[in-house]
C-alpha cells in the first residue's frame, strides 16, 4: 500500500513518520529528490536524494518523476523508480510511505488513487511559531514556508484523512499509525 503524508511546513509531519516506523512493521519510506541544501540533521539517500538542478532537469526531461514542485524556490520531486518497486508487480517489498507537500501528495493520490492521504493539521501560528523556533531556515526562508500555509490548509479537505497535531505529538502518531494498521489489516 501507498501512505501519502502531507502538512504545511513545521506541522510534524516528518517527525510523525519517524515515529510511524517505530510502530509499524513493514513500512518503507520513499526518498524524495531535492534541490534544497542538506540540513545538518539530514543524510544524502535516507532523507532525501539531494541533487543539483541540472540533475533535476534531466529527470523531468526523461519523465522520470511520479510528481515534482517548486517549493520555496528548490524543487522536489518523487521518482517513479521510488514508488514502482512497491506497487509494481504486486511486490511484497512492504508499504510504502510518502513524506510529501500538499500538491505533489494530491499528484500522487491522482496517479496512485488507491493510496491514502494524510493529512497533518497544526493551527496556523502554531506552525510559524514551529518554523521560527527550529532554526533551520533564514526568515527569508520562514517568510517563504508561511505564504504556503493558507493554500495547503485549504486543500486539507481533498485528503482521505486529516489528523491535528496540535495537542501533542504522541497523539497525532497515535492516529496516524491507528488509520495505518487499519488500513493494513482489511
Amino acid at each position: 500500500m501507498l501512505f501519502v503524508i502531507s502538512a504545511p511546513s513545521g506541522a510534524g509531519k516528518t517527525t510523525i513518520i519517524r515515529e510511524l516506523f517505530k510502530k509499524i512493521p513493514g513500512l518503507k519510506f520513499s526518498v524524495s529528490a531535492t534541490t534544497r541544501r542538506k540540513r545538518d540533521t539530514e543524510t544524502d539517500g535516507k532523507d532525501y536524494h539531494f541533487i543539483t538542478p541540472e540533475m533535476f532537469n534531466k529527470h523531468i526531461e526523461s519523465n522520470e518523476f511520479a510528481e515534482f514542485e517548486e517549493v520555496h524556490g528548490n524543487f522536489y520531486g518523487t521518482l517513479k523508480s521510488e514508488i514502482s518497486k512497491y506497487v509494481d508487480s504486486g511486490s511484497s517489498a512492504g508499504n510504502l510511505v510518502l513524506d510529501l507537500d500538499v500538491k505533489g501528495a494530491l499528484s500522487i493520490k491522482k496517479l496512485y488513487p488507491e493510496a491514502v492521504s494524510i493529512f497533518i493539521e497544526v493551527p496556523v501560528e502554531e506552525l510559524i511559531r514551529r518554523l521560527k523556533n527550529r532554526k533551520t531556515e533564514s526568515d527569508e526562508e520562514i517568510e517563504k514556508r508561511t505564504s504556503r500555509i493558507k493554500m495547503e490548509v485549504e486543500k486539507k479537505h481533498e485528503f482521505d484523512y486529516v489528523v491535528d497535531n496540535s495537542h501533542g505529538l504522541e497523539d497525532a502518531v497515535n492516529e496516524t499509525a491507528k488509520i495505518i494498521k487499519e488500513k493494513l489489516n482489511k
